[in-house]
């Protein structure tokens, strides 16, 4: 008798624990120029239930904007100027609800571009979790997390992880369970 009820209780006490990574309200929002990431965004989304929000800039970027190669492109310029905060023409509805916020973006210049700059410093991430991801044509995510958690000092920001377009929404979703 006494077995049984231990048995009942531990399955009370799992199930209160997934219901408590369920609780979590949580969002996937991204930045992408070429779709890349907005793919990879769209994938992690489905994995974890989570709502999803696209980072969209007043000015949208144009083939040579992206054009990495010249000098004076747009991204270029605003990657050599650390206080270049480039508008945003969205705005997340209900910040405040989520607990963990998955930020995306194509690495530009071995970071963030700087729209997430723009990004975290638009909302209050006091108390949440932060957890950069990123595609890349091979360059590594860098000091993103490092970058991110400076401009959100209240919130507890990782370090992230650069995905192939191709990732699958299992290894999206055994990558993201770590925060959910």
């Amino acid at each position: 008798m006494l077995l049984g009820c231990a048995a009942v209780l531990t399955g009370c006490n799992t199930k209160a624990e997934e219901n408590h990574m369920t609780d979590k309200k949580v969002l996937v929002a991204y930045f992408s120029a070429t779709g890349t990431t907005e793919k990879v965004a769209q994938k992690l989304q489905k994995a974890t239930g989570a709502d999803i929000f696209k980072i969209i800039p007043q000015q949208p970027y144009s083939a040579d904007d992206l054009n990495w190669q010249n000098p004076d492109s747009r991204s270029s310029v605003e990657m050599k100027d650390k206080s270049s905060r480039p508008a945003i023409s969205s705005k997340a509805e209900n910040m405040p609800a989520y607990d963990v916020v998955f930020v995306g973006f194509p690495v530009w210049w071995y970071r963030e571009p700087s729209i997430i700059d723009t990004f975290m410093e638009s909302y209050d991430f006091s108390g949440k979790t932060v957890i950069p991801f990123a595609t890349s044509g091979g360059s590594p995510i860098g000091n993103s997390g490092k970058n991110m958690q400076a401009l959100a000092p209240d919130a507890k920001v990782f370090e992230g992880k650069c995905f192939s377009v191709t990732v699958s929404e299992d290894e999206l979703k055994n990558w993201a369970k770590q925060w959910l």
